[in-house]
């Protein structure tokens, strides 16, 4: 079986493939890059604001147990200590869950971005199978999770032993400090145990992040065929494009003898080229070019000139340099100026001579002011 035949999704997602799985919702994501970021962002958040925190609490009990007789039978004068107490405390938390949100915030967007999908919240039948519970709890992306969760035990099990080993004579010198010190030394060591071991998780990240990312490609990878099925899907079948492209031409060539009528000269080959001119003098500017084709094309524009009585001058420099150099609808090149000045005067002047108005023109000269560039 020929490889363009096969089944097998060898080929990378394609533009459209990757922008529809993320209206779907599917981007990649690391569960554990967002853990690593929301564990590290408390232990800096406790690093930061925890002496503010702990101040604040311990000024709020040392009042709670210090109330005057007044304070503690004035319900009034109780709520107000209390009041007070929770001023103190709500700024120090008020930081730590800002710096939480916003490291939770970053861990979930640094792979894939930010995506809002709708489909991704619709129920689907297929989370309810029983198989397709199956299927998760036993394939592949099952039994990575589950390296992943070993992984991550004896990694925080191998620190938190190196930390305690490491720490060790100084946790069993925090008996010999004096209170409250050695409450606040317990306490940032805590803080800075907690970071460590918060940082640790970071080497499963490092392979999960990428492990992620591959396995995201490999799930939106492609068969041959169903690209050239999303290709003829986006652009159309070559058959529906060949269609459209000589619907277009007709049209277009329908459009342009429609224009002949309104031309002032049809400049000839005399037989292969045909060439369609119209000039507006009230207006100004340059002649335009209204009608051009060759051979078939070019007999059925002089037949409809014939038919509207519109002049036909025979020059095939001039006309074959027309037909290369410019379009339907587009001005004559300046190079041409000159020799269409002289093809236009000639109409003109043949114009007033059939109205009486003017003696009979001097016929076209054979070889009219062309540039060597122009010639064709």
């Amino acid at each position: 079986m020929a490889d363009s035949d096969s089944g097998e999704k060898t080929e990378e997602p394609t533009a459209k493939k990757l922008t529809d799985a993320r209206k779907k919702g599917q981007i990649a994501r690391s569960k554990d890059l967002g853990t690593f970021f929301v564990l590290v962002g408390s232990a800096c958040a406790m690093l930061l604001m925890g002496k503010a925190l702990a101040n604040s609490m311990a000024n709020m009990m040392s009042h709670m147990f210090s109330l005057s007789r007044e304070e503690a039978m004035d319900v009034n004068a109780l709520f107000k200590v209390i009041n007070d107490g929770v001023y103190q405390i709500i700024p120090p938390l008020l930081w730590i869950f800002f710096i939480v949100m916003l490291a939770a915030f970053i861990g979930n967007t640094l792979l894939g971005g930010m995506s809002f999908s709708g489909d991704a919240m619709m129920p689907k039948a297929s989370k309810l199978s029983p198989m397709a519970g199956f299927k998760r709890m036993f394939g592949v992306q099952a039994a990575v999770e589950l390296i992943k969760s070993v992984l991550k035990f004896f990694v925080v099990f191998i620190v938190a032993f190196l930390l305690l080993s490491g720490l060790f004579e100084e946790i069993l010198g925090l008996s010999r400090e004096t209170i409250p010190a050695n409450f606040e030394h317990a306490i940032t060591m805590l803080q800075w145990m907690f970071l460590v071991l918060a940082l640790s998780i970071g080497i499963i990240v490092v392979i999960d992040a990428p492990y992620q990312v591959w396995n995201h490609n490999r799930q939106l990878k492609m068969t041959k065929q169903e690209i050239k099925d999303e290709h003829k899907g986006t652009e159309g079948s070559p058959e529906i494009k060949g269609r459209i492209r000589r619907t277009q031409y007709e049209m277009s060539q329908r459009r342009m003898m429609q224009d002949v009528p309104e031309s002032d000269v049809v400049i000839t080959n005399p037989t292969h080229f045909s060439i369609a001119l119209k000039y507006d003098a009230a207006a100004g500017g340059a002649p335009v070019l209204s009608a051009k084709g060759v051979d078939e094309m070019a007999l059925h524009i002089r037949t409809i000139a014939k038919e509207h009585q519109i002049e036909i001058i025979q020059s095939p420099a001039l006309a074959r340099s027309l037909y290369y150099t410019a379009e339907v609808g587009d001005d004559i090149p300046e190079e041409l100026f000159a020799a269409v000045a002289q093809v236009l005067a000639f109409i003109f002047q043949l114009n007033e001579h059939k109205k009486g108005k003017a003696k009979k023109p001097t016929p076209v000269a054979k070889e009219l002011p062309i540039p060597d560039d122009f010639r064709y």
